[in-house]
């Protein structure tokens, strides 16, 4: 009887269940639930309702989120890939054409200064600050497919977190550094008529022809303003990733992380360039930089109007003191 019993027990049972299962599903993709997440998905937002102070954790989905990780996963994955191995590649085939920059008239054996021990010591700052925060940016883009491979999740994320950190600390030094950078050296870079024949003359890098230049020529004032004003840009969009919530919604940090992401990029591909011509790229140029002092061929060749500006100092400093001691 107990054995018929259950028998029977699960005939009915397996059907009640078999029925109930075919019209759940039905039922739910046509549910009031499923229906406010398609109007979500079409640009509402679904929300809930919390005990927390925090009203923002209410939010359950939010439709631009969407838009956010398409942009994280793909867009700044190949904004990123084509600008920095882009100009890796255009660098390389340059120097495997042209070669090394030379002195075209050779080292002249005397020297004159370039950048004082306030300056260098500034440019530093900027540059380790950067480098830093470039490194840690790339592995947030590009680790999770090139260096977590190869470490392990473990060491991957341990060298993330840390990543994390650094990038978060050195952007402190990295924006003073930026803002003394300004006050040293805006009065130098302004653009002028100059400018404009260095860059037709394409800087004398193709044809080995030395345009006029004042103490920073087109492509450092270039430089220059792409570091601080994109410097400033990334920046500021970085804080607002850092403290979040402070200034904006969830909608203003994805916009935020977006042009953070873009133009941090876009920063590297240039810097990655201005790195190139001041160590490897062009012979004389890395000492302006270590020691403050420059050959006077190669200052003649790329800065000639700085260089007769100098000199000009240059005499109006020792030419009162001869004729002082001329007359003693």
């Amino acid at each position: 009887m107990r054995a018929l019993l259950l028998t029977l027990a699960l005939l009915i049972t397996v059907p009640a269940v078999a029925q109930n299962t075919v019209p759940f599903t039905a039922r739910d993709q046509t549910s009031a639930e499923e229906l406010e997440l398609q109007r979500a998905l079409q640009g509402g937002t679904i929300s809930g309702r919390v005990s927390i102070p925090d009203t923002k954790s209410g939010n359950l989905v939010q439709p631009e989120g969407q838009a956010w990780r398409q942009f994280h996963n793909r867009t700044l994955y190949t904004v990123g890939a084509v600008a920095v191995l882009g100009v890796l590649a255009l660098l390389w085939l340059f120097y495997m054409i042209k070669g090394r920059i030379r002195i075209a008239a050779g080292p002249a054996g005397r020297t004159l200064t370039r950048f004082n021990l306030l300056e260098r010591t500034n440019h530093w700052m900027v540059a380790s600050s950067f480098i830093v925060l470039m490194l840690s940016g790339l592995n947030l883009t590009f680790g999770r497919y090139i260096i977590l491979p190869t470490l392990g999740p473990e060491a991957f994320t341990t060298l993330s977190m840390w990543g994390k950190v650094a990038h978060n600390f050195l952007s402190f030094p990295f924006v003073l550094g930026l803002v003394v950078m300004f006050l040293l050296w805006v009065k130098d870079n302004i653009p002028n008529a100059l400018d404009l024949e260095w860059l037709k003359a394409g800087g004398g890098f193709l044809n080995n022809s030395h345009p006029q230049a004042g103490r920073f020529n087109a492509g450092q004032k270039g430089v220059f303003w792409i570091t601080v004003l994109g410097g400033a840009a990334v920046a500021i969009t970085g804080y607002v990733l850092v403290f979040p919530f402070v200034v904006t919604d969830i909608a203003g940090q994805q916009l935020a992380h977006m042009i953070h992401g873009v133009l941090a990029m876009l920063m590297i591909a240039a810097i990655l360039a201005h790195i190139y011509i001041g160590s490897v790229g062009m012979e004389g140029a890395v000492d302006a930089m270590t020691t403050g002092q420059v050959d006077y061929n190669w200052a003649k060749e790329h800065h000639s109007l700085w260089v007769d500006q100098e000199l000009a100092k240059a005499r109006t400093v020792i030419e009162p003191g001869a004729k002082t001691a001329g007359a003693d």
